[in-house]
């Protein structure tokens, strides 16, 4: 089996997952993964046997000084790979770009930047065939990756008319909670809707969804409420079964003591996850309320994972490597071992 050669620019939060994830793939080659740090972030890429590559001369010789075997420049990992996943902080991704088109190098970013930089973006049930072949995709944000599982699973089965949801999104990532975040308040987004509806729109025009976000604080995850009016009356165990179509939704109840999204992480962590990592969308099944033509639901996103699994199926179908969305999330399910 060919495989295609996979370079990791940034080794955050989102870059080490997808190294993870790249490594168990049997049709991807991980060379290796970029970044600027010299701390203990990128010494346990080291750790894991992954070559490392500064991002330029001058962070060469700062990692080399800090006892990191760096293997070349982020010129050198884009030679040497068939396509460039660009997980750097937002805003600074848009800028690299012009290193990947110099070298005819295919690459993905993700949700942070605009939809225009790349001209396309990605949700692996939605739109996974737009993108086989292209130079560049952008995979969505957490939120609005769980937006369109979620919203293209009732879609599917000609249950969607139009959404509206209510986002309450963690303050920071749990690495970095001391450096910022919120106490003691919350934080509404001015502006409504949130820009997640309109980000869910770049993927699919047809969705009729306005959203609106609170930063509360905490860090573990996100939760979602949505009141959906659908195309006709339907039972709720039409809407279950809808939802059941998706491979990266799972089902969860309260009464089995997962009320809230720390004992979901702990779950999580109890299945021996990565990280305590959660890929799929986490939604309350003995939550969901229909109403004749009015649905009701409420569910956790994990922010720091739900993208992974789009970024594997995203670097497959730009590549060419597979050409059925239904393959791709197989094997990519597979191997992250998502709930059935």
């Amino acid at each position: 089996m060919k495989k295609v050669k996979i370079g990791i620019n940034g080794y955050g939060v989102i870059g080490k997952r997808v190294a993870d994830a790249v490594a168990l793939q049997n049709d991807m080659e991980l060379t290796g993964v970029s970044d600027v740090i010299s701390d203990w972030r990128i010494k346990m890429a080291v750790e894991k046997g992954y070559a490392v590559f500064a991002f330029d001369d001058n962070y060469k010789d700062q990692m080399t000084a800090s006892g990191i075997s760096i293997k070349g420049t982020l010129e050198d990992l884009i030679a040497n790979s068939d396509l460039i996943v660009d997980c750097t902080p937002k805003n600074i991704a848009a800028k690299n770009i012009e290193k990947y088109w110099a070298a005819n190098r295919k690459f993905i970013l993700h949700g942070g930047e605009k939809h225009e930089v790349t001209g396309h973006s990605f949700s692996a049930e939605n739109n996974y065939e737009s993108a086989i072949g292209l130079d560049a995709t952008r995979v969505v944000s957490c939120n609005t990756t769980s937006i369109l599982r979620t919203l293209t699973a009732l879609k599917k089965a000609a249950l969607l008319k139009k959404a509206r949801g209510t986002l309450l999104r963690k303050a920071t990532d749990p690495w970095e909670s001391h450096l910022g975040g919120i106490m003691n308040t919350v934080v509404v987004e001015r502006e409504i809707p949130s820009h997640q509806g309109p980000d869910a729109q770049a993927v699919d025009s047809g969705l009729d969804v306005i959203t609106t976000a609170v930063k509360v604080p905490q860090t573990l995850s996100h939760i979602h409420y949505w009141n959906v009016q659908m195309t006709r009356s339907a039972t709720k165990e039409e809407v279950i079964e809808a939802f059941k179509t998706s491979s990266r939704i799972v089902m969860i109840k309260y009464e089995d003591g997962l009320q809230a999204n720390n004992t979901i992480k702990e779950w999580m962590l109890d299945m021996g996850r990565p990280y305590g990592d959660m890929y799929e969308v986490a939604m309350w099944s003995d939550m969901i309320k229909v109403i004749d033509d009015e649905l009701f639901y409420a569910y956790v996103v994990d922010n720091q994972a739900i993208v992974i699994p789009e970024t594997i199926d995203a670097i497959r179908a730009l590549t060419g490597i597979e050409k059925s969305a239904e393959n791709s999330i197989k094997k990519t399910n597979k191997s992250l071992n998502l709930l059935k």
